[in-house]
């Protein structure tokens, strides 16, 4: 039995009877359009107007854009449709996640790295500010998700480490800055990913802890976020086959299904044993990670019946409605279904209060509200989160600080991503560094990968490398991004002629702006930072510490050292 009155809703009479009266009048057809999350792409308004006639979803999530530009997208869309409307973004770093302008201000894992939980309460109250400011209202982050695998290529710096109770700290400062500028968070990714080293864009990924295990370290967040009143929940593409099995002991191992497909973890895990009550939404259904698991045409009405109330995203939207439509034609899907899954969405924006904002004309607000994205005080706010969360992890060579009387010449190694793809969280600040090195007084030589040295490879030795630098520095940006089996550093397949055969006769550090792990594949490096976050604040701040002008803050959220024997040294 709903309660609309008990956590995370709390109606009153009023509001319960604005959902209930609202279901009562609503169509089959709106009741379908209301359980999907389509990603926006267009945003011609002949086209929005067409879009919500046909399909009528209870929201929307589009990429960042330009702040003025999906603020006007997000007014027409809320003018027009009957229903005030959910408007997602993937808030995890700032307001970055919504407006292509607005303000990234750390990473999750560099938040983390201040060891300073203002930190997350202010990484959750600009991204909610800076959302709220172009209408968007629901947040697809905090993420609590525990980097257990240094190996896994998409949670990393994404997470607030691997200690569940930082973890857990952080995410609740992260939530309530949210929710202190009236933005719903969609917490994710339950029952929890980490674990695996695989990314679940790409492949079903498993939580493989055992139930006690489990209960400890994810479940205990779970709970946290459970109580603190979060209103919905993403669940991920992720088995986790102890509580499967715990919950219903006559499944087969092979019958044991993605959280987003399993009544066992949605019914049994999360409403049962953690007592969520709010709305749950699957993650991205294009992924590989839910199509696998059955026919799409099976697995969409299959998410339904299986608990969650929406779905995020589709591969072809008048598919996918049309795919729950002969599901509750045919019985696999219950109409008692349908309405539950409704009434806690409709539940969900009653407690936003978004139906009294529709009747006040204030769900999105004017273009004198674009004001506060970017604005000074967030930057400044961004600046004290990079000084703080900068860690030198080692410097067993006493190289630090530098400067141009003792190392004048630096050869620069820039480490990035030399093919597109992923959906990262804004554009890397790696290209900044030779250019702030050179006003520190260095004089700084780029090496080259379009137009390899093949005298310096094949011909030159010691003498060669001495000759032209007197010290190498290292700068890695292989940041955190979807659809991606690895990220590690790939050295260049030619003789690995990028790499640092030559440390032991010139010195070499090695700094990272996003993946802490790098020590895994670069152990010999004796000066090693972690900055995780490729901001130009965080470039500014390793700079300073370099040379010098201010002390290193950052704590590991994670083991830097990749359990890797000598990587300390």
């Amino acid at each position: 039995m709903l309660d609309l009155k008990a956590n995370p809703f709390f109606l009153d009479d009023k509001m319960e009877k604005w959902v209930y009266d609202t279901l009562a009048g609503m169509s089959t057809e709106e009741k379908i359009g209301q359980m999907f999350c389509p990603v926006g792409g267009n945003t011609e308004e002949g086209f929005l107007k067409e879009f919500l006639e046909e399909y009528k979803p209870g929201a929307i999530m589009y990429r960042p854009m330009p702040a003025a530009e999906i603020q006007k997208t997000h007014r027409f869309l809320q003018e027009h449709s009957r229903i005030p409307m959910l408007f997602g973004a993937n808030l995890e770093s700032g307001g970055n996640g919504i407006c292509s302008d607005g303000t990234y201000f750390a990473r999750p894992m560099g938040a983390a790295a201040t060891d300073d939980p203002v930190q997350a309460y202010r990484l959750g109250a600009i991204a909610g500010k800076e959302a709220m400011a172009v209408g968007c209202n629901w947040a697809f982050a905090p993420i609590c998700d525990l980097d257990l695998n240094f190996r896994n290529p998409i949670t990393n710096v994404r997470t607030f480490g691997s200690d569940q109770k930082r973890v857990t700290t952080f995410v609740r400062e992260q939530l309530k800055g949210l929710s202190d500028q009236g933005v719903a968070a969609a917490v994710k990714h339950f029952p929890g990913d980490g674990v695996d080293e695989r990314d679940q864009h790409l492949v079903a990924s498993v939580n493989s802890l055992s139930v006690e295990d489990y209960d400890k370290t994810y479940g205990a967040i779970w709970q946290e976020v459970v109580d603190a009143g979060a209103l919905s929940v993403m669940v991920g593409h992720i088995l986790q086959p102890a509580y499967s099995k715990y919950i219903n002991p006559e499944l087969k191992d092979e019958e044991i299904l993605p959280a987003t497909l399993s009544k066992e973890i949605l019914q049994g895990l999360l409403r049962g044993k953690l007592g969520f009550n709010g709305m749950i939404t699957t993650d991205a259904t294009p992924m590989v990670g839910f199509n696998t698991s059955m026919k799409r045409s099976q697995a969409i009405p299959a998410a339904l019946a299986a608990g969650c109330d929406m779905i995020l995203f589709n591969k072809d939207i008048r598919e996918d409605y049309r795919f729950v439509q002969e599901a509750i034609a045919d019985g696999r899907l219950s109409m008692e279904r349908v309405d539950e899954a409704v009434t806690r969405i409709l539940a969900m924006k009653a407690a936003m209060d978004l139906p009294g904002k529709k009747e006040r004309g204030t769900l999105v607000p004017g273009e004198e509200a674009l004001s506060v994205v970017a604005c000074g005080e967030h930057r400044a706010w961004a600046r004290e989160c990079a000084d703080k969360s900068v860690t030198l992890v080692k410097d067993t060579q006493n190289l630090l600080p530098i400067s141009p009387d003792t190392y004048k010449r630096i050869r620069l190694y820039l480490l990035e991503d030399r093919l597109e793809g992923g959906f990262k969280d804004g554009d890397g600040a790696i290209g900044l560094v030779k250019e702030k090195l050179e006003k520190e007084g260095f004089e700084v030589t780029l090496f080259d990968y379009s137009r390899p040295d093949f005298h310096e490879m094949f011909e030159g030795g010691v003498e060669d490398i001495q000759s032209k630098f007197d010290l190498a520095v290292y700068v890695a940006c292989l940041d955190t991004a979807s659809n991606q089996s690895v990220r590690r550093i790939d050295w260049l397949h030619l003789m690995a002629a990028d790499a640092p055969w030559f440390l032991n006769e010139v010195p070499a550090m090695f700094i990272s702006i996003a993946n802490p792990y790098h020590l895994l594949d670069a152990p010999m490096f004796r000066t090693f930072i972690n900055g995780y976050t490729p901001t130009e604040e965080v470039v500014d701040q390793v700079i300073d510490k370099i040379v010098g002008r201010s002390a290193f803050q950052g704590v590991n959220p994670v083991d830097p050292f990749c359990g890797v024997w000598g990587a300390e040294f």
